[in-house]
């Protein structure tokens, strides 16, 4: 049986008074990007504490268009823009990958790599992806569909441990730090263009689309680093012929809709701090898996992990977790977990020995620190549900991963995880349970349409998201969008606010250990 949620007194109120803060000018725009590449060749657990406040956020004001660079001409070698190349067509962004490695990366449309300037010494950075159009995935539930194109160049450069500075085509690079005080958590951020269910969202409409306006109010935020939770890109077919809304809207699983799904909205973002990536359904490699292999994945691109070849996704769509650490005694783990299925991973499948070994990496991985918060687009430990003829038909934790994991941990996750990142399900929740389960967090509310039916402030008698999981604290928000930020605390403490799309607080809430608990219930 649930226990009622009882929320302490210790919580502040949302009504308490917040100070003013004003906002980190989110100085990197793409659009920026364009006179800088022209020029590129010249240039080389307890109670819960009281939560403190957490200050709303200002709109930060249009970016500007920076006036035409002057046309002069590189050397033959050197990175270079033909006159026509598109504004947005750029990207410069920091990952974290396996042990907190940083990478720089650069998407650009350029005969070559540009050179990185770090701590002052400038040397070259090193072709991941070449351009390429890649031939037709065949994936006949999704519709529609065509070759991938790929026009631009992905290149890339380790950042050494404690480099003070880094700048790529004179934009300086967001760095990492060693105790990242602040993160933003993010999820399920792309538009929703979707045949087989008839969903077609407003991608043209930033209230119905308002990735962008997340993405600026998370940035003004100022977080030291950025947490995404998987499912970047939406737009997998055409717009239908005569709906406004969408018109005009890229389409498949190149560039086009990688860049309006989620380089053109980020933008702000991603200059703001480095970034965690997890994959999501989504960039499994019948669908967009190209592209975050190409993009977004921290680790080294090789040949049959790239989801290029149908006959190799076994390969292209697991991957071992890695760990990211936080200092403190304290560490992310990222576990890849799009192929898992909701129908369940049975023995002598595919996916059901790959993600028990996926268990094994992060049990491994968690007894490396004291605190471990873990990683995957999908929640173990989370719930949902849609309306079916009036009544509520439950979704409850991921079937597959709670048959492969349990059939080696019956409490399907490692005892060092206090808490769980996820997305996947389209709304912000949290549990917390009375058995020895880690804290459930689901932000998968930064853009992308919410089809989820409004849950109760209490789940009921035998709803649970797992079995032997007993739900101790419930809270939700469905049908607005925004962000979640945690702040560290003590060691195992985190205070954690959310965020609608223009940076207001609508909920507070305290990890502590495995334990957490939200001062609203039910955010409306």
């Amino acid at each position: 049986m649930p226990i009622p949620h009882r929320p302490p007194a210790a919580l502040l109120p949302l009504t308490t008074p917040i100070r003013k803060q004003a906002a980190r000018p989110t100085s990197f725009n793409v659009i920026a990007l364009l006179p800088l590449l022209v020029l590129a060749g010249c240039a080389s657990q307890a109670p819960a504490p009281p939560v403190p406040p957490v200050s709303p956020v200002p709109q930060p004001a249009p970016a500007q268009q920076t006036p035409p660079a002057s046309r002069t001409q590189p050397p033959p070698s050197a990175p270079s823009v033909p006159a026509g190349f598109a504004a947005f067509d750029a990207a410069a962004y920091v990952l974290l990958g396996e042990n907190g490695a940083a990478v720089a990366r650069v998407v650009l449309d350029a005969p070559a790599c540009p050179a990185i300037t770090v701590d002052g010494a400038s040397r070259p950075m090193a072709l991941r992806a070449a351009p390429a159009t890649l031939a037709l995935r065949h994936n006949p539930a999704k519709g529609d569909a065509k070759p991938s194109a790929f026009p631009l160049r992905t290149c890339e450069a380790g950042l050494p441990a404690g480099a003070a500075s880094a700048s790529v085509l004179g934009r300086a690079l967001p760095l990492p730090r060693a105790l990242p005080q602040r993160i933003v958590v993010i999820g399920d951020t792309g538009c929703r263009l979707k045949k087989s269910s008839n969903e077609y969202q407003d991608c043209n409409d930033p209230q119905a689309y308002p990735f962008a306006a997340v993405a600026a109010a998370a940035a003004a935020w100022k977080p030291d680093l950025v947490v995404h939770v998987g499912d970047y890109h939406y737009r997998e077919v055409p717009c239908p012929d005569g709906s406004a809304g969408c018109a005009g809207s890229p389409w498949g699983y190149g560039w086009d809709a990688w860049r309006e799904d989620f380089f053109r909205p980020a933008a702000a973002l991603l200059n703001a701090a480095p970034w965690v990536v997890a994959r999501g359904n989504h960039e499994s490699c019948e669908r967009a898996g190209q592209g975050w292999w190409r993009l977004l994945d921290p680790r080294p691109l090789r040949t049959g992990r790239d989801c290029i070849d149908p006959a190799r996704d076994r390969d292209g769509n697991y991957s071992d977790p890695y760990a990211v650490p936080l200092g403190g005694d304290t560490q992310l783990l990222v576990a890849d977990t799009a192929s898992t299925t909701w129908k369940g991973l049975k023995p002598g499948v595919p996916g059901y020995e790959e993600y028990r070994a996926t268990y094994r990496g992060l049990e491994a991985l968690s007894q490396r620190a004291a605190w471990n918060i873990g990683i995957t687009h999908h929640p173990v430990l989370g719930v949902g549900a849609e309306l079916k003829d009036g009544k509520l038909d439950w979704h409850l934790g991921d079937t597959g991963l709670q048959q492969s994991f349990g059939s080696l941990n019956p409490l399907l996750l490692p005892p060092g995880v206090q808490a769980m990142l996820s997305g996947h399900v389209h709304l912000w929740q949290q549990l917390s349970f009375s058995s020895p389960h880690p804290t459930q967090f689901v932000a998968g509310f930064s853009g992308t349409a919410e089809d989820m039916a409004p849950l109760p402030a209490t789940l009921p008698a035998g709803i649970t998201p797992a079995p032997g999981a007993v739900p101790e604290q419930f809270s939700n928000w469905i049908g607005g969008f925004g962000f979640m930020a945690m702040e560290r605390g003590a060691p195992g403490e985190w205070t954690v606010t959310v965020h609608d799309r223009h940076g207001a607080v609508k909920n507070r809430c305290q990890i502590s250990g495995r334990r957490s608990v939200c001062s609203v219930t039910q955010v409306q």
